[in-house]
């Protein structure tokens, strides 16, 4: 948006004995030499300028043909005075960044900043592996676009204003009725609380559940960005193995034992990063647990979805009678990553406290979107949707597969999960965090097992999302992917990654 479309601020000091026009003519050289005019900017009418500071429109008239004489600015029919192109060299020319006089680092200490993993998506040709991205392509817009005309339509001015910071009212019956129908859980209405998407609902949860000191039982390969959470509210985040049956709940029995565990946060569904199912033996262990303990679950179904074959598992909220589970689900992967909804089901009174904490942070949601997203439920067009693309990351399932099989052969093998966006694969005699390097530079990113360890220790593992890359697009990136490890000298994996016996490193020679 053009500068000239807001009402520029500029004042005058009338206690100034310097004339007028000279004080109005500085005053633009000022933000002219500031950055905050750049060449092209529209300078206000004079009639529109001299009413705002009340002079008379002489006085701006007077200070414009300064201006003009020393080519500070131009004139042109129809677009009247604008800022000259050569009013400032180009060596010093700021487009789009803050003014000169904005401090590049404050006077006082900043606390420490979370380590952010950018992703390389925002580069030109590069085909990313997203973690756990889906394609937003696939997302009709028009249906949304007339949900949301049908909302505001209906809803007018009410859906702009405040509202219950809970959620709309629809959206959460909507979601309820969802969760009843495809996750086995008894909730209603009244169960559910809306988020600007599953982070948010985590740091929320973190707030209402959490204080400085306790500790967090989490997976010990996971989401990292979830343990900074934790951290950011004062909780320590401790690691509890993973093996093929998801979390290894004897461990937890360990450490429950000798530590005091507020939470335990999980991925049961389908184990992130892995893509693991937790066994039913463990779930019902790790319930039995949380119970005789007085520890809170919390349980992220982010991709409960996709599931494209085989028996599927219920959450464990839907086994849950104590009240210990905090179920996290998110709209962000069923739909698309733009549109920020998430959601939490759990106790009554934990959800007020959520209430209490958003409204020291964001006082409601998008209530447009809510209510939008609320008519595309009613309407079954989610429900059409997750079908839909859930045939569509099917095949993108078996096609990455199949081109990983025919292409490396046994030098990288897998599991072919049950649902899902991704595989985990693991390499043989292969520095992986090498490989990544190499294929990032010829154009096509993925993370490797490092960015999920809790210890951050390389290991010969690797996440590959396939939901977000159609089949032209994975033909690509294996291609990209193989001239990326054939530039590589091949070695033994066990110089580089350690001991052999870690459970993951069995469950994928096993593969």
């Amino acid at each position: 948006m053009r500068r000239s479309q807001w009402e520029f601020a500029l004042s005058l000091d009338r206690s100034d004995r310097a004339p007028l026009y000279l004080q109005i003519t500085r005053a633009f050289v000022d933000e002219i030499t500031r950055g905050r005019l750049q060449p092209g900017d529209v300078l206000p009418g004079t009639r529109t300028l001299a009413a705002r500071l009340r002079v008379n429109r002489v006085t701006v008239l007077t200070a414009y043909e300064e201006l003009a004489a020393e080519g500070w600015i131009t004139t042109q029919p129809a677009r009247g005075c604008m800022v000259a192109a050569q009013a400032v060299p180009s060596s010093q020319r700021r487009a789009g960044t803050a003014p000169a006089t904005m401090a590049v680092a404050p006077p006082y200490t900043l606390a420490p900043a979370p380590v952010v993993q950018r992703s390389p998506e925002h580069l030109s040709g590069v085909l990313v592996f997203g973690a756990s991205s889906p394609d937003p392509r696939l997302l009709d817009v028009e249906p949304l676009a007339r949900a949301y005309r049908r909302a505001l339509q209906k809803g007018g001015g009410r859906l702009l204003g405040y509202s219950d910071p809970q959620g709309h009212p629809r959206l959460r019956a909507g979601i309820a009725g969802m969760l009843c129908a495809t996750r086995g859980m008894s909730v209603s209405a009244e169960q559910i609380f809306v988020t600007r998407g599953s982070q948010m609902a985590l740091a929320l949860t973190a707030r209402a559940i959490l204080r400085p000191g306790d500790v967090v039982a989490v997976e010990a390969l996971g989401y990292r960005q979830i343990w900074q959470t934790f951290q950011a509210a004062g909780a320590e985040p401790v690691p509890v193995p993973v093996d093929r049956f998801g979390l290894d709940t004897r461990r937890l029995a360990d450490l429950l034992r000798s530590r005091r565990i507020s939470a335990v946060y999980v991925t049961p569904q389908r184990q992130f990063p892995t893509t693991v199912t937790m066994s039913l033996a463990r779930r019902r262990h790790l319930l039995e647990l949380a119970s005789a303990h007085r520890v809170a679950i919390l349980e992220d179904d982010y991709d409960h979805e996709f599931h494209y074959e085989g028996a599927r598992q219920l959450p464990l909220a839907s086994r849950d009678s104590a009240g210990t589970v905090v179920y996290v689900g998110s709209f962000s992967k069923l739909l698309a990553p733009g549109v920020r909804l998430g959601f939490v089901s759990g106790p009554r009174q934990l959800l007020d406290r959520l209430a209490a904490h958003r409204e020291c942070l964001d006082l409601q949601g998008d209530c447009a979107t809510e209510a939008a997203v609320a008519e595309m439920l009613e309407d079954g067009e989610v429900q059409r949707h997750v079908r839909r693309v859930g045939r569509i990351y099917r095949l993108r399932r078996d096609t990455l597969a199949e081109l990983l099989r025919d292409t490396f052969g046994d030098r990288l093998a897998f599991d072919v999960p049950s649902g899902g966006v991704a595989l985990w694969l693991r390499a043989s005699a292969i520095d992986v965090e090498s490989w990544g390097r190499a294929a990032l530079e010829r154009g096509v990113a993925f993370q490797t097992a490092r960015a999920f360890r809790f210890d951050s220790r390389p290991q010969p593992y690797a996440r590959l999302g396939y939901a977000c890359l159609d089949a032209d697009e994975l033909r690509e990136a294996v291609r990209r992917l193989r001239c990326a490890m054939d530039a590589l000298p091949p070695r033994d994996s066990s110089a580089r990654f350690g001991p052999q016996h870690d459970p993951l490193d069995t469950l994928l020679r096993r593969a």
